[in-house]
């Protein structure tokens, strides 16, 4: 495989499926997963982590760019 001509994909927040900030919508297209999968692991982080999680999506939606 070549990867020298592969430009990287850029991050970015959806504007198309978003229930809040359009983060977990954007991972879930960014990384080709199901987005169910990641809102759920979402929601799973926030309670585990205590909140540090929710932290972090509130900072990825300010600072990742819309589509």
């Amino acid at each position: 495989m070549n990867f020298e001509n592969q430009a990287p994909r850029p991050f970015t927040r959806s504007s198309s499926q978003r229930m809040l900030g359009g983060v977990c919508a954007g991972l879930a297209e960014y990384f080709n997963v199901d987005l169910n999968l990641v809102r759920a692991g979402a929601v799973l982080a926030a309670f585990v982590t205590g909140g540090t999680a929710v932290l972090l999506y509130l900072a990825l939606w300010m600072i990742v760019p819309e589509n």
